[in-house]
């Protein structure tokens, strides 16, 4: 396994992450026993971030982690969030003060600890900018200091917000999910010099593009653009003809990120687990990356509007539906 450090935090982090929404059923049902067996090849295995949040599942996937790591919790790092609890507006978000508080004892509970050692506020574009830095982290950074988090942070997927967050708040950990990976790189050019700046550690989550970058392909709710979606069909092809699965390729390319610390995958199996191990330390193939970027250029870089409108990204496309 190769490890990274987290930016300031100093943790020493490795580079792929266990993602655990799945273990919440969040893509279909699982066999609990074999989403146990998927967190213990993990952890015999090198990986050492698990990430996940009470909107997993409902808090299903919050739940089968704490299961799954009784007697494991020193050996790993944990992050969970706050925030996001169901999937719309209004009633799924609440970025109050008081629901943080309530928010961190019950993930602490379902997890069975006695702390987190990343909490971060989820998909902060579904709040108002204003809330999340006067109320929001304020509150976070307590809970920081009374020691039940060791460090705070933010995600979410337009990259304006969180570059300013991380400019003018001292977080520790920034997430930017669906903005670093084969169809979409802007992450590179807007957040990344704003994190090193102020050494803020950095994750990077959905390098598959929500499953976009696989071979069954996009999943009928996925927000991109038809052309995009069309666009890496062709990339999927061919690489298909070439004898290489395009998430082994998006997956290396993601891996190879020179700042990112930890990139999370999404794992229910041990057969997802292996194949994901499998592309660690692997370099893509220049020939075919180079053709397969060529093939998406036409379609590369178009993000779609995400949250609340005070929060989309210049530029960003209205979402399919």
């Amino acid at each position: 396994m190769i490890y990274k450090t987290l930016g300031k935090t100093g943790l020493k982090v490795s580079i792929i992450g266990f993602g655990a929404s799945p273990l919440g059923a969040e893509f279909g049902q699982i066999v609990p026993e074999e989403g146990e067996r998927a967190v213990e090849y993990a952890i015999d295995h090198g990986i050492n971030y698990f990430d996940v949040s009470p909107y997993y599942g409902r808090t299903l996937a919050e739940k089968r982690l704490g299961e799954f790591l009784k007697g494991k919790r020193d050996k790993i790092i944990l992050a969970t969030k706050v925030g996001r609890y169901g999937i719309s507006l209004p009633g799924g978000f609440d970025f109050s003060a008081q629901r943080v508080i309530k928010s961190v004892e019950e993930s602490l509970q379902r997890l069975k600890t006695d702390y987190i050692d990343v909490f971060q506020i989820h998909d902060i574009e579904f709040g108002k900018r204003k809330q999340i830095i006067e109320e929001t982290l304020p509150v976070m950074f307590k809970l920081k200091r009374q020691g039940k988090v060791r460090f705070v942070g933010i995600t979410g997927y337009p990259l304006s917000p969180l570059k300013e967050i991380v400019e003018t708040q001292e977080i520790d950990t920034v997430l930017s999910y669906c903005r670093y990976n084969l169809l979409d790189t802007t992450m590179d050019d807007i957040l990344i010099p704003a994190v090193k700046k102020k050494s803020v550690g950095l994750i990077n989550a959905s390098p598959l593009h929500m499953r976009a970058l696989t071979e069954k392909g996009a999943p009928d709710w996925h927000p991109a653009p038809k052309k995009v979606l069309q666009g890496v069909k062709k990339a999927a092809q061919f690489c298909r003809e070439k004898g290489i699965n395009i998430s082994d390729l998006a997956l290396q390319f993601a891996f190879s990120h020179k700042y990112v610390a930890v990139t999370l995958v999404g794992m229910s199996k041990v057969r997802h687990v292996k194949a994901n191990l499998n592309n660690v330390g692997v370099k893509p193939d220049p020939d075919l990356l180079k053709k397969v970027r060529e093939i998406i250029k036409p379609v590369a870089n178009i993000y779609w509007e995400e949250g609340l409108p005070e929060n989309y990204d210049p530029g960003a496309t209205e979402k399919r539906t």
